[in-house]
């Protein structure tokens, strides 16, 4: 275990917020630990899909309250905690390959940031969602909200912010904040399931729809990388399997990483 997280490598390989006894709330060590986990994942040919979750029954109950206003300056106590925040989220948010959070308990601020910066997010009957930072007084940065913004609109993002309310899994399922919502003893066997699938695609396909729309949400010209991918799934062969796979009617071998 590094720094409240717990590493599983694989084909899909599994990344595990452990901190079971503060029931996974995240540290400030956890922060700035995040990036540094996820590259060497990131880069491992091997490594084909990312799966996020939390040891024991939540998630993750969010930010470790207690270091919230101990940082060194008073007159910025959470200047440190936020800018390791904002470089997980980014380094989460950016990481190449499927990202998908399988989400049991609680799912609130902290942890729900994880989730939402994962390309997908599974929960079990039961889990709860939300965003509390008005009922301490805390400010969210516009790059954490542009995420919750992006993913479920102005509307259900006012009503997070804004209220602090708890959302049940049916209910962040209905605002899209949640993508599939099964029995809790179900959940495991629905995400190896899903996980198996992305494996089985083209990775080159999967690689240039991320990035495509990742640049897209942020405004940038998304047509050259995209371009670029296109003829490489050519000059790769990619292209040529797949469609010779589906004249066979047979699975097609993908030799992309």
């Amino acid at each position: 275990m590094d720094q409240g997280f717990r590493i599983v490598t694989g084909e899909v390989s599994r990344l595990v917020i452990d901190r079971v006894d503060k029931r996974n709330a995240l540290t400030l060590q956890m922060w700035e630990a995040l990036p540094g986990l996820l590259e060497p994942l990131a880069v491992d040919p091997a490594v084909k899909v990312l799966v996020v979750s939390g040891a024991g029954p939540t998630f993750s109950a969010g930010a470790d309250i207690s270091e919230l206003v101990s940082g060194a300056d008073p007159a910025d106590p959470m200047a440190e905690i936020r800018a390791a925040n904002l470089r997980a989220q980014r380094a989460l948010r950016e990481f190449p390959k499927p990202t998908l959070a399988v989400i049991r308990g609680h799912c609130i601020g902290g942890g729900l940031e994880i989730a939402v910066n994962c390309d997908f997010r599974f929960a079990a009957h039961g889990s709860t969602f939300g965003v509390t930072p008005a009922r301490i007084g805390v400010v969210y940065p516009p790059a954490a909200v542009k995420v919750l913004l992006d993913l479920v609109g102005p509307a259900t993002t006012k009503y997070l912010l804004f209220s602090g309310e708890l959302l049940s899994a049916g209910q962040a399922e209905l605002k899209g904040l949640v993508d599939r919502v099964v029995a809790a003893d179900d959940l495991d066997v629905d995400v190896d399931a899903f996980a198996a699938k992305l494996v089985a695609r083209s990775q080159l396909t999967i690689r240039s729809a991320k990035e495509t729309v990742n640049s897209l949400l942020a405004g940038e010209d998304a047509d050259p990388a995209a371009y670029k991918r296109y003829q490489e799934t050519i000059s790769s062969g990619e292209l040529t399997e797949g469609v010779r796979a589906f004249t066979e009617k047979r699975t097609p071998h993908f030799g992309w990483n």
